[in-house]
């Protein structure tokens, strides 16, 4: 068995070295005849042929019993390959010494660049006046897009807002721009570079948006925002934990003026992917507030007057209807939570609540409800000391305010802002609502 795998192995070694031994035969035959006239009739022949190719005037040739001698210089290395090739294929021929060198003359190196770039300038000047021509039509073309997009109609009428008018002129602009580089291309009978333009104007537009990647992201996010439209100008809105009122969005970011009379800025991707809270989008709006009430208290009689004092405020709207319950249980009180609703166009929610905890703190106070302060018992000596907190007099009942207005000083502040940036608003009262 082992005397059949070697001699297997030996027969695949000998079979591809015969096949490489017969490929490198000569493919024909070499003359027995010697012949002078003929290396000389060789000679001449190879001669002929190069004094009609410029790239070789410096090769001189020799033939002797059919191999050629090729001596000289070229001015570079693909010439030297082409000259043995071409010898190659003369008749009669039976082998070729190729000695032919790259020079290293300047002025012989020079010489084919100076030819080359004047052959090139005097095409250059011989296209001129096609390439004026093409310069032209390019700009006849990109100029009627130009033209046609300086109008506001039909753009602003067929978009939600001015921000995505603004992108379709873009777009239209970008079109007739287009349109224009390929009737000059036509014209110069160049079309196959557009191919050429567009690829590489594919990759380098692929490349610059993984570099800008947050831009187009906030680009994005503007265009989706304008045209969702989830807040309105004067908004009071929170995104974040970032609370205030809607200045404007523009196509970066969403300005809001904080209640303490600062402006925030916060990006658009930001804004869009956020939780947003609009405390302004239903007028009615509710209020809440915690009274700490003693242990013992009748907590039945102190709802129904905390109730009744809340339903007594000229603010508070009947639907939805105002509430009173017990809300928790502390160390030392119990907690009593009243819930007002208040109509926000009209009344400050801050002053409203601020009336409302006045009020109903007084009604308490009056109808003998008691509201302790946490109190703490300490042991000494086996015995526990107590004290006993002394009752307070009623106060007299607070003043109710016949109404509370909205503080109009933010108001005032964004109706200027918005009044000297109009146009970087992308927000429209007549859009529609998220």
């Amino acid at each position: 068995m082992r005397f059949f795998l070697v001699l297997s192995f030996l027969f695949a070694l000998a079979a591809p070295l015969s096949a490489q031994t017969d490929t490198e035969q000569p493919a024909s035959k070499i003359s027995v005849e010697d012949s002078a006239e003929t290396d000389a009739a060789i000679a001449v022949r190879i001669r002929e042929i190069l004094e009609e190719l410029d790239d070789y005037k410096d090769v001189t040739v020799t033939v002797s019993n059919g191999i050629v001698q090729l001596r000289g210089t070229t001015l570079d290395s693909a010439s030297i390959t082409s000259v043995g090739q071409l010898v190659e294929r003369v008749e009669g021929v039976v082998a070729v010494e190729n000695k032919v060198q790259e020079s290293t003359d300047l002025v012989e190196r020079l010489d084919p660049l100076v030819d080359r770039f004047a052959d090139r300038m005097g095409r250059m000047i011989a296209y001129l006046p096609l390439l004026l021509v093409a310069l032209a039509a390019f700009g006849i073309v990109a100029a009627t897009g130009f033209l046609i997009t300086r109008y506001k109609w039909p753009w602003d009428k067929i978009a939600p807002n001015m921000f995505i008018a603004d992108i379709y002129r873009q777009i239209l602009r970008l079109a007739f721009v287009i349109a224009g580089v390929v009737v000059a291309l036509d014209i110069l009978n160049a079309t196959a570079l557009l191919s050429t333009i567009l690829g590489a104007a594919g990759i380098i537009g692929l490349a610059i948006g993984f570099a800008v990647r947050d831009t187009v992201e906030n680009f994005i996010a503007s265009i989706m925002l304008s045209i969702r439209q989830p807040f309105r100008p004067n908004d009071s809105i929170e995104i974040n934990g970032d609370e205030g009122m809607v200045i404007r969005l523009t196509s970066r970011a969403t300005i809001l003026l904080s209640f303490d009379g600062n402006h925030i800025r916060i990006p658009n991707a930001t804004v869009f992917k956020s939780r947003i809270v609009n405390y302004s989008r239903n007028a009615e709006r509710r209020f809440l507030i915690d009274f700490g009430v003693a242990g013992d208290t009748d907590l039945t009689s102190a709802r129904e007057v905390a109730l009744k004092a809340l339903n007594g405020l000229p603010f508070v709207i009947d639907t939805p209807a105002a509430n009173a319950w017990v809300h928790g249980l502390g160390d030392s009180t119990i907690t009593l939570r009243c819930a007002g609703w208040v109509d926000q166009r009209a009344t400050s929610l801050a002053l409203a609540k601020g009336e409302a905890i006045q009020v109903i703190k007084t009604a308490l106070e009056g109808a003998g409800v008691e509201m302790p302060e946490p109190t703490y018992r300490l042991a000494t000596d086996g015995s526990i000391a107590t004290k006993k907190a002394k009752k307070k007099k009623p106060k007299k009942q607070a003043v109710v305010l016949e109404d509370v207005k909205v503080d109009a000083a933010l108001d005032q502040i964004i109706e200027d802002e918005r009044k000297e940036l109009q146009d970087g608003d992308l927000l429209n009262q007549a859009a529609p609502e998220e």
